[in-house]
């Protein structure tokens, strides 16, 4: 609970700030960011983004409620939305808690209550973006270390979750062996519904991406590459990337 109330007083803090200089400098109608497109993801249960901007009242009660403090709240260098919560994937993904306990947390209905379990969560769709990078495909065993930024970021927070240090654990099993990280740690009930490795024509696996995949970013979190080899695309489906593209080819 500090965490958080200590989170949420430096945003009010320095966002008023931020406010008041734009105001005093003349830039609040011209600023690039105040009217920028919003393509961040976003937690579970959110709902379209203009009316996600619309109902969230900036509570931060999902921030609070999150075990595996995966949810942010934005601020005025980061676009549109100020005060809303995201995920960064890069820093904690989403790990689909079977509850959904920031879902029940709104009070609003900016992240839809219908949402009730893992499965039913639609944030994104994993693409292997960078697959010259990918270790799997290059039969590159995951280097000693890769989980350091994991420990960093959990170290960084108060009240460390059971849940949190689980995941620490089960991640330093995986160190020195071929890199199979983004099946394995996917958090939905079925994981296969969502990605498989498959082989590859060198010999190697390719991270496949199928229609269960619900855009939570623990695959790209968790991906051992500086730059992650697979990334999600907020706000996208399956069908919306993977099957227009096909039709395009």
């Amino acid at each position: 609970m500090q965490t958080v109330q200590t989170e949420r007083r430096e945003f009010v803090k320095y966002s008023t700030l931020g406010i008041l200089g734009l105001v005093l400098g003349g830039g609040i109608v011209f600023s690039p960011h105040a009217n920028g497109f919003e393509n961040r993801l976003r937690p579970p249960g959110a709902v379209d983004e203009k009316k996600f901007l619309a109902l969230c009242i900036k509570c931060g009660q999902c921030l609070q409620v999150c075990p595996y403090h995966s949810i942010k709240l934005s601020d005025m260098a980061k676009g549109h939305g100020v005060g809303t919560p995201y995920i960064d994937a890069n820093e904690r993904a989403c790990y689909a808690c079977k509850a959904v306990p920031c879902v029940l947390a709104c009070p609003s209905g900016a992240l839809d209550h219908h949402c009730e379990k893992p499965e039913d969560i639609h944030m994104g769709i994993a693409v292997l973006e960078f697959p010259n990078t990918c270790l799997a495909i290059a039969k590159t065993a995951i280097p000693k270390g890769y989980n350091d930024k994991m420990h960093k970021f959990t170290n960084s927070v108060r009240n460390v979750t059971e849940l949190e240090t689980k995941l620490l654990a089960k991640l330093d099993e995986f160190e020195g062996k071929q890199c199979t990280l983004c099946a394995d740690m996917c958090p939905i009930p079925n994981p296969i519904s969502a990605i498989a490795m498959v082989p590859h024509a060198n010999g190697g696996k390719t991270p496949e991406i199928y229609d269960g995949c619900i855009g939570c970013g623990a695959c790209q979190d968790v991906c051992p590459t500086n730059i992650p080899s697979i990334v999600v695309k907020p706000r996208m489906r399956y069908e919306d990337y993977y099957t227009n593209k096909k039709e395009r080819s």
